[in-house]
Formats: structure tokens, sequence, C-alpha cells
């Protein structure tokens, strides 16, 4: 896992974008079509922002997949991460195709049917972030490392669901749903590359645990480490914590 040190989060949206931007160009020029994970969240903000704007992708030769979702929450709802995804993505560029999770669907119905899609498709990119709790999609602690299902319902624990009240999702913890659907562990790490964005000083314990820790399901985004194109990209504060040898050692974007 490459982990590359960015001034803020402009400066690391726009290096996810462009790097994300060129792998989408040579999956298509290699075979014919690119097929991308899509996270949501604070996380992504600049990323999609500058994503949509990258010049040169054929974007009806890319097929995009949900990366999660809350159960039970419609398509508007301000928290929806459908809502979320065809706002600031999928409304912008003329995708082949984008495979949603709805929320206000069975759940069990909805994962056996895009993770039966996933399964067949080659996964070139996948763009996800870090949790406050360190959880990957919303795979938290202790994360299911081994399961080969594509998609899973999760129940959600109470750091997870704080940390959506805390971003402005919701107004109190009761609002915020108990289970959501996720990609799962080992489904993410299919993917051909990934780019990891991680912005701010919230998320700075989350990161030093993943980047200077060991690979445990208590520490989900850990298991980056074991993928060879993984690239985490923090900015100045989500590297708050991180020790002065590992800092040093950064590689600057």
């Amino acid at each position: 896992m490459r982990t590359i040190l960015t001034s803020d989060r402009e400066s690391m949206g726009r290096y996810v974008a462009q790097h994300a931007a060129a792998d989408l160009r040579t999956a298509i020029d290699q075979h014919g079509t690119a097929n991308l994970v899509v996270a949501t969240g604070a996380s992504q903000f600049e990323v999609l922002k500058e994503l949509v704007h990258q010049p040169g992708i054929d974007w009806p030769s890319v097929q995009g997949f949900h990366l999660d979702e809350y159960v039970g929450l419609s398509g508007d709802h301000g928290a929806s991460f459908c809502r979320y995804l065809k706002e600031r993505f999928v409304d912008h560029v003329p995708l082949g195709a984008f495979h949603y999770l709805p929320g206000d669907q069975d759940p069990a119905e909805t994962i056996a049917r895009v993770g039966d899609l996933i399964r067949e498709t080659r996964i070139d990119l996948a763009l996800v972030g870090i949790g406050e709790n360190g959880h990957l999609a919303f795979n938290d602690p202790p994360a299911d490392f081994e399961t080969e299902d594509p998609y899973l319902v999760v129940e959600l624990d109470e750091p997870c669901r704080m940390q959506q009240v805390g971003e402005g999702w919701f107004e109190t913890l009761d609002d915020v749903p108990t289970h959501a659907m996720s990609m799962s562990v080992r489904q993410i790490l299919k993917a051909a590359k990934i780019y990891c964005s991680v912005p701010d000083q919230r998320k700075a314990e989350a990161v030093r645990n993943t980047v200077e820790g060991p690979i445990t399901p208590e520490v989900p985004a850990s298991i980056l480490k074991t993928h060879g194109a993984t690239t985490l990209v923090i900015d100045e504060a989500a590297a708050s914590e991180l020790s002065a040898e590992v800092r040093d050692a950064l590689e600057r974007g």
C-alpha cells in the first residue's frame, strides 16, 4: 500500500481524480470497457467533484457499482447514498450503467441481484474511504475478512452511527439506520486498483491504526495493506497522528 500525503482536501481530491481518470482510460484502451466501485460520504466530495471534469474518459464505456447503502432509507432522503451518487456523480457523466443499492427495497434481493452481477465483472478501480472507527465500506470492526459474498447486510456499530450524526447527515443517533448493505472486504480487494481517500483530523486515529498498526479485523481498513495496488491518499490533518518517522517517509502528492 502506497501512502500519499497531500496538503489539504482539495489536493487530495485532485490527486485521486487524476490518477483514477488515467486508470479508467487505460482500462478502456485495454478492454473496451471500465468498471469502477464508487463510495460516498464526506471523504469523496472533492474526489467526485474533480473526477466528473477529467478529460478524455469515454464515460459510456464505464459501468459503476455502488459500495454501500443504509437499509430502509428512500432515495429522496437527504442521507441516501443513492441520492448522493446521483447528484454528485451519475447525473454529471453519461455512464454506460450504474448499479445502485436502493435502500427502500428488500435488502436480501438487492444484494443478491447486484452481487450476481459484480461476481461476473472485472473491477478495474475502487474509490473508497475509511471511517472514524476504521471501517471499510460499512464493514465495522470486527470486520469479516473471510466471506466471499460480494455484498452483506451488516449491523452498524454506535461509533459508525455517531459519525453520520457528526457529519450532519442525521440530526440524532436514533435517526441513523441500524443496518446497511455493504460490499464485503474480499470483494473490495478484488479491484485491480484501489484509491482510499481520507481527509480531516477526525480520521487521524484511524489512519494511524491503519498505517502503523497490525492487519486486524478490529481495524478493517488495515486489510488494504495486503493489496499491492492500493493508494491511501491523506491530507495533513488526517496524517497528524502518524509517527514522525512514518510522516517523513511519505510520498507527497
